[in-house]
């Protein structure tokens, strides 16, 4: 099976604008193709796991990715719903999340000898001409074609400012701007970028000639994609300083029996005959499967290692066995107790098991937080210093939340 062919088979591509030259291209090596990143943290999360593991797949197969910064489209927001502005950052915020972008997707992109390459846009939009730009790129677009893109018809109901409906022109600008500096002649993005990436198409065809060679593709499902790196106590980053091995592991064991299949095909590097085999598995072989997602993936991002660590920890606390030394542990410190005793509300907040402590409070009235296997309903409940010498103590929250807590 062919890259193009694996691709459609795992569920990734959603719409082209001209399947057998893309596929052509693809398969022959040929594509240099952009994916855009806005660097608006100084980590990536697993919203972004999807289109790492694309850009792999398809370098792996010979072809040259490029990974876009949104430095200055990111300046502007995007009509995809959000309802504030975007924060403005200084040139070295960004340069500095863009450093980190970089050193993280190096873990799934070789980006030596040129075989890849990281790009700003703010290279090129922030120095603009607003007239020149306007006479250059504005001729090109129709504003009713615009107001009928799925993107802007959404944000119209709760308005849409004049910023905002620049996105689509900037985005597009991308694309031509790309095309002639960098020989990139295909863009991949999400389906709520459809209308955007067609927009980048069709300029460079209408400034270029319709020999020019400009190909669009959306990858299935990369805007729920995006809601993957948000889970109810916020964000799974890639950034081991921000979300552990551990936590991460954990968060890919705990996908839906519905979705396991789903992540394997399209995130894993598993053969596709090994993952059709588990469509078969039912019942208690699915949290099998579960693991095995959780553990290629984590081993994907923080290497063979942690995820070792991270897959001992959870059996351990699940009761496979295990050594516990790999069970996720916080550490105390003297300052943490006022006359030698501490809070349950704040072991749960230091732990990381709350955001908040209303949050901490009301899952203890609710009778989801356990201490040392013991349900405790006593908001007020309250733990000398000598009780978390040695082992500590075994706090949970939820079902499958835990944290050893320790001096």
């Amino acid at each position: 099976m062919q890259i193009y062919e694996e691709l459609v088979a795992r569920g990734l591509i959603a719409q082209v604008t001209n399947e057998e030259e893309i596929k052509k291209m693809v398969n022959e090596g040929k594509a240099v193709f952009y994916i855009g990143f806005d660097p608006t943290a100084d980590s990536l999360h697993v919203g972004h796991f999807m289109a790492l593991c694309l850009m792999k797949r398809l370098q792996m197969a010979g072809n040259k990715p490029i990974a876009l910064i949104g430095g200055g489209t990111g300046m502007i927001g995007d009509p995809s719903g959000r309802t504030d502005m975007r924060k403005m950052m200084t040139p070295e915020t960004i340069q500095h999340n863009c450093d980190c972008f970089k050193k993280q997707m190096s873990r799934f992109i070789d980006f030596s000898d040129g075989k890849a390459l990281m790009v700003n846009n703010a290279e090129w939009l922030l120095d603009l001409n607003y007239i020149e730009f306007l006479r250059e790129v504005g001729p090109h677009f129709s504003v009713n074609n615009m107001l009928r893109a799925e993107c802007y018809k959404q944000r119209m109901e709760k308005g849409l400012s004049f910023l905002e409906f620049n996105y689509m022109i900037m985005q597009s600008y991308d694309f031509y701007e790309l095309y002639q500096r960098y020989g990139c002649n295909m863009q991949f993005g999400g389906d709520d970028q459809w209308s955007n990436m067609l927009g980048g198409t069709e300029l460079i065809r209408r400034k270029l000639g319709k020999d020019a060679h400009a190909m669009t593709i959306t990858l299935l499902l990369n805007s729920e994609g995006k809601k993957m790196g948000k889970t109810q106590s916020g964000a799974v980053w890639l950034d081991p300083d921000k979300t552990s091995p551990y936590e991460f592991y954990q968060y890919w064991r705990n996908v839906g029996d519905a979705d396991v299949l789903k992540c394997l095909r399209m995130l894993t590097f598993l053969p596709l005959e090994q993952i059709d085999e588990m469509d078969r598995w039912e019942g208690s072989q699915l949290n099998q499967a579960k693991e095995i997602l959780a553990y290629e993936l984590t081993k994907l991002v923080h290497g063979e290692e942690e995820a070792n660590k991270a897959q001992d920890g959870a059996r351990a606390l699940f009761g496979a066995g295990a050594s516990s030394e790999n069970i996720p542990t916080v550490k105390l410190a003297d300052e943490d107790f006022t006359d030698g005793a501490i809070d349950l509300i704040s072991v749960l907040c230091k732990g990381g098991l709350a955001a908040t402590r209303s949050e901490a409070r009301r899952n203890i009235e609710q009778g989801g937080v356990s201490v040392d296997g013991q349900q405790v309903k006593d908001v007020k409940a309250v733990y000398q210093k000598a009780q978390f010498e040695g082992d500590g103590m075994m706090v949970k929250r939820g079902k499958k939340n835990f944290k050893k807590v320790t001096l």
